[in-house]
Order: C-alpha cells, then sequence, then structure tokens
C-alpha cells in the first residue's frame, strides 16, 4: 500500500510498536536507509498541512560580512547596523568572515559524517535517551510524543560551562569537537558584544548576564529520503536558547518563516547561518524575534549540519532572566515574566519541539 498522508493510515494500524521498534534497532533513520527502503514508514508521514506555504524567492535572506568588526570603528557601526536590522526583522542572518578557519568547518562536517557512517555496533555504543550522558545519541529526541517522526538522526553533547573528558567522546570525532568549540565559544562572544551594541548596550552586557555561559552542540545528519514531500527533516520550531550558530553543507533544506512564507536560506561556502533563540527574543522584550524554521527532507544526501546552542539547558541553575530594565520604559513595559534557563528548556521540551513557541507560556 503506497501512503500519502496520515488521513490514510490503516485503522490497525499500531503506531507505538512501530517506534520502539524503530528506536530499539539503534540503527537509526540511515539504518533505514542502509537497508534500501523505498519508501518513507509511516511514523514519518507529516500531516498533509505540514508542508503548508509555497517557498517565497523574492525575499533576499541577510548576508552580514563581520571583515574589519575589530579594528574598524566605521565599519563595525555598519555592521551592528545591519546586526540590529536583521534580528528584529528575520531572526536569522549568515554571516562571512566569522573568523573561523574554512579547514575548521570542513573537519568539523568530516567528523560528524566520520561518525555517522562509522559501523552501526560502534554506534550503538551511544545510543541512549537519558539525556544525563555525556554524549546522547538517537533518532528525534520526542519520537514518542511527536505526531510524526523527523527524517534525522542526531547526537548531542554539552560542551559548556562544564566541557566533557574528551575520552567520553566519540573517536571519529572528539578531537574536532573540542577544537570547534572552541572556535564557536570565541565567535559567540563577538556576536553577543554586537548585538549589546544593536541595542544601544555596553558591548559587554549580554556576556556579562552570562548568555554564552552554556553550550550544547548539536549535530544532525539527513539521509537522503525516497519520498521527500511525504516528511520533514526537521519540523518548524523555533530555538530554547539565547543564540544558535549554525555550520550547514551545501545541500540545503533549511528554511525561515518570515512574513508568513517559507524562506530558503542558501548555503555559502565559509559562512554560518546565525539565528536568535526564545531567551533572547525573551530577554530583549520583544525587540530581537526568534522565527520559526524546519528543514525539508531531500530526495540528495546526506545532509550535514552542526547547530551550537548558546544556553545551559536543562544543566541545574538558580539564575533568573527577565526583560533587560535598561530596554524597558512606561512605553514599553516588561513583557514576560522571569524564568530560569532549566525551566523554559523544560516548558519547550515538555510541549515538544513543533509548533507555536513555549514563549507564550511566559507571556505577562
Amino acid at each position: 500500500m503506497v501512503v500519502t498522508s496520515t488521513s490514510e493510515l490503516p485503522g490497525d494500524y499500531d503506531r507505538a510498536s512501530e517506534l520502539k521498534a524503530f528506536d530499539e534497532s539503534k540503527a537509526g533513520v540511515k539504518g533505514l536507509v542502509d537497508v534500501g527502503v523505498s519508501q518513507v514508514p509511516r511514523i514519518f508521514i507529516q500531516p498533509l498541512e505540514k508542508s503548508r506555504a509555497n517557498v517565497n524567492t523574492q525575499f533576499k535572506f541577510p548576508v552580514i560580512d563581520l571583515q574589519g568588526m575589530d579594528t574598524d570603528r566605521v565599519q563595525r557601526k555598519q555592521i551592528v547596523d545591519k546586526v540590529r536590522e536583521a534580528s528584529e526583522t528575520w531572526g536569522f542572518f549568515n554571516v562571512l568572515n566569522h573568523g573561523i578557519p574554512v579547514t575548521v568547518l570542513e573537519e568539523m562536517m568530516n567528523g560528524v559524517r566520520r561518525f555517522y557512517e562509522q559501523d552501526t555496533e560502534l554506534k550503538k555504543e551511544f545510543y541512549t535517551r537519558d539525556v544525563s550522558r555525556k554524549l546522547v545519541y538517537n533518532s528525534n529526541f520526542d519520537l514518542y510524543t511527536a505526531k510524526a517522526a523527523s527524517w534525522r538522526d542526531t547526537f548531542y553533547c554539552l560542551m559548556a560551562p562544564h566541557p566533557p573528558n574528551p575520552q567520553d567522546l566519540p573517536a571519529a570525532c572528539r578531537d574536532i569537537l573540542m577544537e570547534y568549540k572552541e572556535q564557536v565559544m570565541k565567535l559567540g562572544f563577538k556576536l553577543l558584544e554586537l548585538m549589546s551594541e544593536a541595542l544601544g548596550l555596553n558591548p559587554n552586557h549580554l556576556k556579562d548576564m552570562d548568555c554564552a555561559e552554556g553550550l550544547a552542540m548539536v549535530c544532525h545528519y539527513y539521509p537522503a529520503c525516497p519520498q521527500p514531500e511525504l516528511t520533514l527533516g526537521t519540523g518548524f520550531h523555533t530555538d530554547n536558547d539565547f543564540l544558535t550558530v549554525l555550520l550547514q553543507d551545501q545541500i540545503g533544506g533549511l528554511q525561515v518563516l518570515h512574513q508568513d512564507q517559507w524562506v530558503d536560506v542558501p548555503p555559502m561556502p565559509g559562512a554560518l547561518v546565525i539565528n536568535v533563540g526564545d531567551l533572547l527574543q525573551l530577554i530583549t522584550n520583544d525587540r530581537f524575534k526568534s522565527v520559526e524554521h524546519r528543514v525539508l527532507a531531500n530526495h540528495t544526501g546526506p545532509r550535514v549540519s552542526i547547530a551550537c546552542f548558546f544556553s545551559t539547558s536543562v544543566q541545574p541553575s538558580s539564575k533568573l532572566y527577565g526583560p533587560i530594565k535598561e530596554l524597558l520604559s512606561e512605553e514599553n513595559p516588561a513583557r514576560y515574566r522571569e524564568t530560569t534557563v532549566s525551566d523554559y528548556v523544560a516548558h519547550f521540551q515538555e510541549k515538544g519541539l513543533e509548533g507555536s513557541t513555549a514563549l507564550q507560556l511566559f507571556r505577562l
């Protein structure tokens, strides 16, 4: 039977058993592709409305060249202005000349490929749903709660404030994970300086708030899909952090929702994609926008991407975050109540990845 939507699934479809069998294989989506599946299994089929909205090709996705930001005062002001405009209107932008060598970017992507393309039995050692592990590898963190699974495998590790022992990381990529963490942390500090200035604050304001204290590295692998029109690589969502730095290969598929239309984020050699997270929208009192985005499934693959989330995530912390006092006035009162990062992330995960932002739960 060829299924073209969830409404056509037979009444005797035992979803729970199929999810369990898929999860217990510990082989992920790549395992399905390796055995030659020619049709997307039912657990991955998205409701038809999820492929909503045609892609708009008229919008020009923001690209910001960071060349000269530390050496030329005039150039820095122009860069800050561009960061402000992109953060307020798109919530996303590409950066060029960001300071991370292309050789490091390439080795990071190669390291992720090496992990996923090694012998399945070696990978299985890391497959888990125990989020307290140093490195967590699985397919779909919300596999058992999402309406449909996404066509991707993922591993992630918390790299700051308490870096893992390199020996706890996979041999296929441990060296580059540690190196890339150092490079991305440096870039994160620079971006937060630019964003602080874009808000009219002291350059160190966001850094001093510990917005870059934590870093989670999330490495996705999107195998080629036999029926990409039936599923998604990642369903539409916002990010539950302060700031995300994304490295993607040249295959494409990332889209952002801009003026209620999906817009492709064009892969650019050597570029990194930057986006505002929910917590940055909260502390800027809606000045900067955390925007919905998704990843399409594709006949071509595998697609590899590495998302670095600046957030302490689930790690316990009593530090409260609310709208920055300097940004508030009688005309612009606080729109959110204070929250800890761990509480916000817990609400986000309880809600599930897809759908409207968890920020609604914190609005005053």
